[in-house]
């Protein structure tokens, strides 16, 4: 047959192992996976700042449970420590490129409050973010 919709008109079905109506690269394509990116975006965007595993898995189409194995079999890591680890990124940035007060820039990136911000720094790095503003204000040297 010269396409799969000429088969399906010959009465044959398409193979559901292959599946022949899918294209490389296009979402169907890449599966599950499709639905981790979708969710990356949407965390990126401060998805769970705002709302709750729940909620963002209700945009997905998919259950919470689901959508943490998702993110088991795809990252080895929860979608809370996916945007715990692109909140403290964002500290980390601003951190170096600003002035802004501690309790401010944990706002800023997403944080509930600046103990919070501390908190996650220290797990993460062994130290609070004021060390990384110390670092960064030591590199300027005056001539």
């Amino acid at each position: 047959f010269r396409s799969a919709a000429a088969a399906e008109h010959a009465g044959f079905r398409p193979c559901l192992r292959c599946r022949p109506e899918t294209v490389p690269y296009c979402p169907a394509w890449k599966g599950t996976k499709t639905t981790v990116e979708r969710a990356l975006v949407l965390i990126e965007g401060g998805a769970l700042d705002r709302g709750n595993i729940e909620a963002l898995a209700d945009r997905l189409g998919v259950g919470s449970r689901h959508l943490g194995r998702l993110f088991a079999e795809h990252l080895d890591a929860s979608p809370l420590q996916v945007a715990l680890s692109l909140r403290v990124q964002r500290a980390k940035r601003l951190l170096d490129q600003s002035d802004l007060p501690i309790p401010l820039l944990a706002r800023r990136t997403g944080f509930s409050s600046a103990r919070r911000m501390t908190a996650a720094f220290s797990r993460i790095y062994g130290r609070p973010p004021s060390a990384f503003r110390k670092q960064a204000s030591s590199k300027t040297v005056v001539s």
